[in-house]
């Protein structure tokens, strides 16, 4: 990119009167220059089948392009017209032997012929128009897309034949592979294979989640495949992948994998939202942005991020402002507002956007002109910044799917993974740690000092055996409960858990409980001082050369809970309870103490620092109040200013608002 770009999601089709002159003046006004449309609105441009009209759509684009502004397109196909569901009911998708009905967007068979058919045609017409127009400067395919939970009998038909390829027509090895004898599960001919809607199976049902997540692979590849015939080489192609959702971005998404389904795009989007007001602390934007910036090692787009929203989510005075830095300091170029006015009806009315219903200038508007004029100054010292992380996370979608779903007895609650991976992660970010976020098949462990692996449940031999490489020629991995336990096909391995990595963890477990009112007893002075409290899980370790670091004080006091070993040149950590936040916090403070992690600028939340090198090699210090109280922080660097444009010294105690921003261009 060359200059940061601010942008809305613009939506004229579903305007009560025509003000795109008056729009684009107070968006130019608001430092705005990028709008994304046409992603929402097929039935506009083809009203019935087979008769196009794309006025509204050239029309917007004609405006832009006479203002100056650069527009992202995006094709039309996540939410299809009346007449398309009427005349061919099959292309809304089926989910257990029922069809979803027409109302909702989403709800389309993403493998149907049939809806392929039209979209296809659609796509085209509108990029034989869109292409031509130079202020087009990319392509957003679909919009987060996700597989739907689409099990129609094509996709049942589908599957069989991705098994029949994966073990080349061998069902012996198939059925062995997958513990299929259980409760006659066992399948003896390639045409007996059952619908996988009613399995109790958790090996068949976590490799249907995979093919359901390949079928949003291909879908998104077929997408760009058409749409690379028509853009110009200067011309990106996007998508605005979500996460899973609890309200707000939450968690790794279980419905697609991001690092796979990336690979068709030039850039990678995100949209992510988040707690607001007092509940504000970056969190989300932190982690939705390492992921986004780890998928294909560079900088990446928030093709949406709210600005009202609803009554929780209205920002309070500086927000606004401190967001938008927030997602430049995790490496984003473009942050982009869904949406530019709020809508008048229907599904999303009081999903606000930075207008309200009124058209008029509000305080949050006001605050995004401060942004506007902010990103326009700052550009060249901003845009592409490089990040650098001495840890990653290792998450993993097979995992996720493994032991968050209904086939399988787990014993620590549904939809926990995201719960592990987030209680970790937040306990880094509280502590100022820049982390990258990365998967089994594409980390590179030898970037990094030190690797967390949150319950990676599923994994092959390959990927367990390279990490215990990792650390005997001197990495650092902090394992939790759960690693390692099941093979590629969530088969339980038939050794002590847990497994592989017992070699380097340097202990082992036989026996898991509910703590069932037993709590973490300190045997390390690391955890003396907080809440010993434990819920849902505990492996009851065996030490072999392990040190202990907490173990369990009253019913299993013999056995370890949390243990440290080092293992050739490097270290492992092992958590095997569920532990509080507190109780994690002190883990990851210890562990990072040991392989040499200080906290930037020696801060703790609510000061969020964090920090990149831009294009004229300067390191820039991002430094965050996410807190209503103000705080000061000691800078131990010299340099400028940026926002006040003044020189700062090291030592100097700086003073932040409730929740402000400083960015410090390093002097070197």
């Amino acid at each position: 990119m060359k200059q940061l770009l601010y942008g809305v999601a613009y939506y004229f089709e579903y305007l009560p009167a025509d003000r795109i002159d008056k729009d684009i003046a107070m968006m130019q006004e608001a430092g705005i220059n990028v709008v994304r449309i046409g992603e929402s609105t097929w039935s506009t441009y083809e009203p019935q089948d087979g008769h196009f009209d794309f006025s509204k759509l050239t029309y917007v684009l004609d405006k832009m392009r006479a203002a100056g502004m650069k527009v992202i397109v995006g094709t039309p196909t996540y939410a299809f017209p009346t007449w398309l569901a009427k005349k061919y009911p099959e292309v809304l998708v089926e989910n257990n032997g029922q069809r979803k009905p027409y109302g909702a967007r989403q709800i389309m068979d993403i493998i149907s012929p049939i809806y392929r058919y039209y979209a296809e045609r659609i796509i085209r017409h509108m990029l034989a128009i869109t292409s031509k127009y130079d202020n087009v400067i990319g392509y957003q395919i679909d919009n987060e897309t996700k597989h739907y939970g689409t099990s129609s009998e094509n996709v049942q038909r589908g599957f069989v034949e991705y098994i029949k390829d994966l073990y080349d027509g061998d069902l012996d090895r198939f059925n062995h592979d997958f513990g299929l004898d259980y409760w006659s599960n066992r399948i003896n001919a390639w045409e007996d294979f059952p619908s996988v809607n009613g399995t109790i199976n958790g090996s068949l049902a976590g490799e249907f989640a995979k093919y359901q997540r390949q079928l949003v692979t291909n879908y998104l590849v077929w997408q760009a495949r058409i749409v690379n015939e028509y853009k110009h080489e200067d011309q990106f192609i996007t998508h605005n992948f979500d996460f899973e959702w609890r309200g707000y971005s939450y968690g790794i998404q279980p419905d697609v994998n991001h690092f796979t389904a990336a690979q068709c795009l030039d850039v990678v989007g995100i949209d992510v939202y988040h707690p607001s007001q007092r509940q504000l602390t970056g969190a989300e934007l932190s982690f939705a942005g390492d992921e986004a910036r780890g998928i294909k090692m560079q900088n990446y787009l928030v093709l949406e991020t709210q600005a009202q929203a609803f009554k929780t989510w209205t920002p309070y005075p500086g927000q606004l402002y401190q967001l938008a830095f927030s997602h430049v300091a995790s490496g984003a170029n473009m942050v982009e507002y869904w949406h530019w006015h709020s809508i008048h009806n229907s599904f999303e009315t009081y999903w606000k956007g930075l207008l309200s219903h009124d058209f008029a200038p509000n305080p949050v508007y006001d605050e995004a002109k401060r942004v506007g004029r902010d990103f326009q100054r700052l550009s060249p010292k901003l845009v592409n910044l490089k990040i650098n992380s001495r840890v990653a996370f290792v998450v993993d979608n097979e995992s996720l799917t493994a032991t968050s779903s209904d086939w399988m007895e787990f014993g620590i609650g549904k939809d926990k993974y995201n719960d592990v991976f987030r209680r970790l992660y937040d306990a880094f970010y509280r502590q100022n740690i820049r982390t990258d976020i990365l998967n089994p098949a594409t980390i590179d462990l030898d970037r990094y000092d030190l690797v967390v692996v949150p319950m990676l449940y599923v994994a092959n031999d390959q990927f367990l055996k390279k990490l215990n490489n990792y650390v005997r020629q001197g990495g650092h991995v902090l394992y939790t409960f759960k690693d390692g336990v099941t093979d590629e096909h969530v088969k339980v391995r038939t050794c002590q858990q847990p497994g592989i990595i017992s070699e380097a963890v340097g202990a082992h477990y036989e026996m898991f409980v509910d703590p069932n009112g037993e709590r973490l007893e300190d045997r390390s002075e690391i955890f003396q001082d907080v809440d010993p409290a434990i819920e849902e899980w505990a492996e009851l370790l065996v030490p072999d050369g392990a040190k202990v670091l907490a173990g369990y004080d009253n019913h299993w006091k013999e056995y370890a809970a949390i243990t440290e070993n080092r293992y050739g040149q490097g270290m492992t950590w092992y958590l095997g309870c569920w532990g509080n936040q507190a109780i994690i916090e002190k883990l990851v403070e210890h562990v990072c103490q040991r392989v040499g992690i200080q906290p930037n600028f020696g801060a703790r939340f609510p000061i969020i620092v964090k920090s990149g090198t831009n294009q004229a090699d300067q390191q820039v210090d991002f430094i965050f109040n996410y807190s209503d109280v103000q705080q000061s922080v000691t800078v131990p660097v010299a340099g400028t200013e940026l926002l006040q444009d003044r020189r700062v010294t090291v030592g100097e105690q700086v003073s932040l608002a409730p929740w402000a921003v400083k960015i410090i261009e390093e002097r070197q």
